[in-house]
């Protein structure tokens, strides 16, 4: 083989041994995200395919073949897990399995009768489905980071398309058995569009990976462990330089004799309490408003652009949802109920803190005359 292929195919080991090194560094970094560990996993993969293939080349062995089309369609598996697992967050152990064992069965027959051109038709058909069927899994998630994740997709479709060319170019010649790895266009094409496409895939990985820990850190730093929702300074945040006029409301939330269920059936029946009351402000209300945790059993819940009537709707609905709620905790079913205070800003604008105070005072109302009930402010003169 020319010195030039040689130096393609070590180029391509090295380009998929870095990927797998960045891959698997990335994933040292955030333990949480394991597609990152099977994507290295099938880049290692990959580097075995190389080296076995460069050999098969030198030595022209029928078992290096073998192990080269072993290698290279189940580190294609691999990487379509982790494709998977990064959408679903989840590694499909029988898909992964399957695109294994389907390659296996389907090239036995050439394997055994040792047609060495029908085998590696057959490598490179599988590598194309399986590098297609990866970039159909980063397109079902776009949605989450666009660029970068389509842009991987057309990097392993590109890369498909190469190997997509290599069996092409077999079957042309239509021969069952060939001495050693094949040598023309589609070959030199395919080996190009692999180092370049690894790299590329390499950086992006790396990139998508930090967007992704950003996300989480801005997650944990906004949201309620506990409950999911918004937390406190995530909610001021939101509304920090906003004047609240008379189409936004706040309703503000308190989970009557939240203490007694503490103290009688434990703090894990208080947490369990606490988490099917914020799944029920989450069903009740709309996606454009801001559902809180303020603290203990303080929720708050602001809605922007309501006519008068809807934010006391939906505070009884949340109200009347929550006490038909069945608990289970270890101790038995229980159920809670809810008081509700509910403000509006002014004309002139208010800010969220007064608004909330406001409705505290409408909730303090509710609590005074016997709980379980909305009651909306009449003190935003005083505020």
């Amino acid at each position: 083989m020319s010195l030039d292929y040689n130096s393609l195919l070590l180029a391509t080991g090295f380009s998929a041994g870095c990927l797998g090194v960045t891959l698997l560094g990335s994933w040292v970094a955030a333990r949480t995200e394991r597609f990152l560990l099977s994507w290295a996993c099938g880049a290692f993969c990959i580097v075995a395919t190389v080296f076995t293939y460069s050999a098969y080349a030198e030595y022209n062995a029928h078992g290096l073949l073998i192990a080269t089309y072993m290698f290279l369609t189940g580190g294609f598996a691999l990487v379509y897990g982790a494709a998977y697992q990064f959408r679903a967050h989840r590694l499909p152990i029988p898909r992964v399995l399957l695109a294994l064992l389907i390659p296996t069965v389907v090239a036995m027959p050439s394997i055994v009768m040792e047609w060495t051109a029908v085998t590696i038709i057959l490598m490179n058909v599988f590598a194309t489905i399986l590098l297609l069927l990866t970039a159909l899994e980063y397109v079902r998630n776009y949605k989450e980071a666009p660029t970068p994740v389509l842009a991987l997709a057309v990097l392993y479709s590109l890369i498909s398309l190469s190997f997509a060319l290599c069996a092409t170019v077999l079957i042309a010649d239509g021969k069952l058995v060939i001495a050693g790895p094949p040598q023309n266009w589609a070959e030199t094409v395919n080996l190009i569009a692999c180092i370049a496409g690894l790299s590329s895939i390499g950086a992006l990985s790396f990139g998508l990976n930090q967007w992704r820990l950003a996300q989480v850190h801005k997650k944990e730093a906004t949201t309620d462990a506990l409950t999911g929702l918004l937390n406190r300074r995530a909610l001021f945040d939101r509304y920090n330089n906003k004047a609240i006029g008379p189409g936004t409301a706040a309703i503000l939330f308190d989970l009557d004799m939240f203490k007694s269920i503490n103290d009688r059936y434990g703090h894990a029946a208080g947490d369990e309490v606490l988490k099917v009351f914020a799944r029920q402000m989450e069903l009740h209300c709309r996606t454009t408003d801001a559902a809180a945790r303020l603290g203990g059993e303080e929720f708050a819940l602001v809605l922007e652009g309501v006519k008068p009537g809807t934010a006391e709707r939906i505070a009884e609905n949340i109200r009347t949802a929550f006490g038909g709620c069945d608990i289970n905790v270890d101790g038995g079913t229980i159920r809670g109920t809810v008081s509700a205070g509910v403000a509006f800003g002014t004309e002139a604008g208010l800010s969220l803190d007064a608004v909330l105070n406001a409705s505290d005072k409408a909730l303090y109302a509710a609590k005074h005359e016997g709980r379980n009930r909305v009651s909306v402010s009449n003190y935003l003169w005083a505020v």
